[in-house]
């Protein structure tokens, strides 16, 4: 097997604690105008008042955008992109979880390209470049701070919709753990599995032939071996971090090993992809309005379950990136963290009516993208029975 690999990232990645500080020399060296993203709690943040004051007195002009709701309605982003138009902005500045990261990636795009968001749904759609992005995390969870990806919902259809384009990787993205400190046990679980999940399913993707064209025709080109390095230190740190973090939220090191994780893990999926758990959840997450972290954790151990036959070498070089003695290991101790941590072991327990798991096979079959990045075939009949063993919490109906 020839080895071969790709990394879309940013220009520039900033990681450690207190460097959310260089935030003003970075944005003056972009632009003069910053539209700042933001969520309404974060805006009377201590932090957040710090960061756009420093932009201003390093002369740039600031609008701050506050109105960045979870999974970001695709409906809001044309309105708030009317809206900015007069400020007419030169940079765009995200601060928040992976909702405002989002956020500032769909007001860049349609600041500077114009149309109807829905426009841009698939992969590839967008034109060229977007206004200068600048990403700064303040969750260790969706790694969009390095990936081309943003995530919406649309209130006309039943899933989420994904705007995939390396033209929407930032330009810088500023990781500073202390940001994490104060997110609650909550939502540092939810975030923190969500990455782990990241991580696992990029590994674990399926590996396509190799061709002169196949990091030009896709965004996620599946398994390789740049991606694979990213996504096995991802997993190792995440493993050591995730418990610690949600037990022990002012712990330094577990929120630095965290939040250093769910980058290394947008990296490796931003390039290779996600699958089968997360093809799931979006159908799961539009039914019993879960966090979609919460939605793709729950799944996955029944995903690796599905996998398991094609992807026995990956569990082993995962069970040693976890510290476990062997494959057979990996499922079990990725459930029972869960399971301390607060995710719920099945969909039953997540709240998803037995009765639409016909719905969500069909949909989730339909996100081909995904789908066909999995390791292991998924028709739809197959797709039934990962989700009745996954709803029911007995491995034994895959068989």
């Amino acid at each position: 097997m020839e080895t071969f690999g790709t990394i879309r990232a940013p220009r520039q990645i900033i990681f450690g604690p207190g460097q959310r500080r260089v935030l003003p020399r970075v944005a003056a060296g972009l632009g003069t105008r910053a539209l700042v993203v933001t969520d309404a709690r974060l805006s009377t943040d201590s932090d957040f008042l710090n960061l756009t004051e420093g932009l201003r007195q390093a002369g740039l002009a600031v609008s701050v955008d506050a109105t960045t709701e979870p999974d970001v309605p695709a409906h809001t982003i044309e309105e708030r992109a009317l809206a900015a138009q007069a400020f007419a902005p030169d940079l765009v500045i995200g601060i928040g979880g992976g909702s405002c990261l989002d956020m500032a990636k769909a007001l860049a795009l349609l600041l500077t390209h114009g149309g109807a968001v829905q426009d841009y749904y698939g992969e590839l759609k967008v034109p060229g470049p977007v206004l200068p992005l600048i990403a700064m995390p303040t969750t260790a969870g969706t790694g969009s701070e390095v990936t081309p990806v943003a995530v919406l919902s649309d209130r006309d259809r039943a899933l989420k919709v994904g705007i995939s384009s390396p033209h929407l990787i930032p330009v810088v993205a500023i990781c500073d753990p202390e940001l994490t400190l104060s997110c609650p046990p909550g939502l540092t679980a939810i975030a923190g599995a969500d990455a782990l999940t990241h991580a696992l399913e990029a590994f674990t993707a399926k590996r396509r032939p190799l061709s002169d064209d196949l990091t030009q025709e896709r965004v996620f080109i599946g398994k390789n071996a740049l991606s694979d390095a990213l996504a096995l230190q991802a997993i190792r740190l995440i493993w050591q971090g995730l418990e610690a973090a949600f037990t022990q939220g002012a712990d330094r090191t577990a929120r630095s090993r965290m939040m250093e994780g769910a980058l290394m893990a947008g990296l490796a999926f931003g390039v290779a992809g996600t699958s089968a758990a997360h093809a799931i959840q979006y159908p799961v997450g539009a039914l019993t309005h879960t966090a979609h972290g919460q939605g793709v954790a729950c799944l996955m151990p029944w995903a690796l379950e599905w996998n398991r036959p094609e992807i026995t070498a990956e569990l082993g070089e995962i069970a040693a990136a976890m510290g476990l003695s062997g494959a057979d290991e990996v499922i079990p101790a990725l459930r029972a963290t869960f399971t301390r941590i607060g995710i719920p072991p099945t969909l039953k327990a997540l709240g998803l009516p037995e009765d639409s798991l016909p719905e969500v096979a069909r949909l989730a079959c339909g996100i081909e993208r995904l789908i066909l990045n999995n390791p292991r075939s998924l028709t739809p009949p197959e797709m039934m029975r990962l989700l009745a063993a996954a709803w029911h919490g007995d491995a034994a109906l895959m068989s």
